[in-house]
């Protein structure tokens, strides 16, 4: 299983009055780990936006605090692709200061046609994701 791990550092904005982060930040991370896991694997949000009309919004997310992160900490998110059944994708997360695990947590997204929301195949729609996707599942 390939894993992607991109760091951050925690911002006085992102706590809460006890410099403890805001619960709702850790979704924002989770896209920054999500960015990082489709930029290492050579594909490209942008172009599938722009060019190709397709947009990949959440159909759900879970996430499960273990440990507070504060303000000054860096954080280290590793996301990777758990499941993926040629629709929709499931991405896996862990947040963690140093050694200690602060949140663990999922999303899963449809790609969708931007003009109707209708949701399409990655095979058909974009071949190139759907293989990097599917090699991913089979390793």
């Amino acid at each position: 299983m390939k894993k992607f791990k991109t760091e951050t550092k925690v911002r006085y904005a992102e706590t809460d009055q006890m410099g403890v982060v805001y619960h709702a930040n850790y979704l924002i991370w989770f896209e920054l780990g999500r960015t990082a896991l489709v930029d290492g694997l050579g594909l490209d949000y942008r172009q599938m936006e722009q060019e190709e009309g397709l947009l990949s919004p959440v159909l759900s997310v879970e996430a499960t605090f273990l440990s507070p992160a504060r303000y000054g900490d860096v954080v280290s998110i590793t996301t990777w692709v758990e499941k993926y059944d040629g629709l929709r994708v499931t991405y896996n997360y862990e947040i963690e200061v140093g050694n200690r695990m602060c949140v663990k947590g999922s999303s899963v997204h449809v790609c969708v046609r931007k003009d109707d929301f209708r949701p399409v195949s990655l095979r058909r729609a974009l071949p190139e994701w759907h293989r990097v996707y599917d090699e991913i599942k089979h390793n």
